[in-house]
């Protein structure tokens, strides 16, 4: 074994014990998560919002722990949301999104169906944070996703590669480096920039038509940098910078999608942008 390799493996260990350290333990799955209108197949869409809404957490995350604060901001607001577990490893618990990327947008797709033969409705909205943010848009363009979903709203999506503030391009400097990432973790393969995965992606264009597409990015992201890649391109698309609603905000790649109540706001507006209100500091009092 490369002397390198003998590193690499025990910084993924501390890696994964510092996320243990940051992130609640998750305890429950996606059909078991909080009560009060999150994942309750018993909800029915009101006329105010007749779509159900998907959450689709990021890389590490899970059905719970990465929806702590969006899922019942939304739910208290009167929407019907669900949240699933895609991506999950062998033997890795509570760490999820790091299957491939195409089959995480397969059981994408199978839950989307199951949501909506539970509640009736024609169409869903998803909203996604990170890799879930980016997921989806295969599961639109190659899985028959566009014909069951109305919005994709992308919290810190890393819809063109993530390259953790540059560490990615050290990688060819590692001899075998990337096989080892893509035999072992092959979602955190699909994410670097110019992958197949992404190359197939983006071929064509972003977008699929008969979608509406908002991207929430924060100019202070450290893993999907430069933050402008996560931006989308096309006819339908939404690119909001999180500092232009409010300077002062300073969440961070993680932070924005798990408690940041100004980005949460402008979630609601794009899913319901008949009734949106404008998005400033003082919306993390809404």
């Amino acid at each position: 074994m490369l002397p390198w390799k003998r590193v690499l493996r025990p910084l993924a260990a501390l890696f994964l014990t510092a996320a243990v350290a940051v992130v609640p333990a998750a305890t429950a799955s996606a059909d078991s998560a909080p009560s009060s209108g999150w994942n309750d197949y018993s909800c029915k869409p009101s006329a105010a919002h007749p779509r159900p809404v998907v959450l689709v957490h990021g890389t590490l995350g899970n059905s719970v722990d990465n929806w702590l604060g969006l899922a019942p901001y939304l739910t208290s607001r009167g929407y019907c949301v669900y949240s699933l577990d895609y991506g999950q490893l062998s033997g890795v618990p509570f760490f999820h999104g790091l299957g491939p990327i195409d089959k995480s947008a397969e059981q994408l797709s199978a839950f989307v169906d199951k949501v909506l033969a539970a509640t009736g409705a024609a169409e869903a909205d998803l909203v996604g944070h990170s890799q879930g943010g980016m997921m989806p848009r295969y599961y639109l363009r190659f899985l028959g996703g566009a014909g069951k979903v109305n919005a994709l709203v992308g919290i810190a999506p890393d819809n063109h590669g993530a390259t953790l503030s540059g560490f990615t391009k050290l990688l060819p400097y590692f001899p075998g480096a990337e096989d080892l990432i893509k035999a072992t973790t092959p979602g955190l393969a699909d994410q670097l920039p110019g992958s197949a995965f992404l190359t197939k992606l983006n071929a064509g264009g972003d977008t699929v038509p008969g979608v509406h597409y908002t991207v929430i990015a924060t100019k202070y992201d450290e893993v999907v940098t430069p933050w402008r890649s996560q931006y989308l391109s096309g006819s339908d698309v939404r690119n909001v910078l999180l500092q232009d609603l409010c300077p002062v905000d300073l969440s961070e790649h993680v932070a924005i999608g798990l408690l940041d109540r100004i980005a949460f706001h402008e979630v609601a507006n794009a899913l319901d942008p008949v009734h949106a209100s404008a998005t400033t500091c003082a919306s993390v009092f809404s």
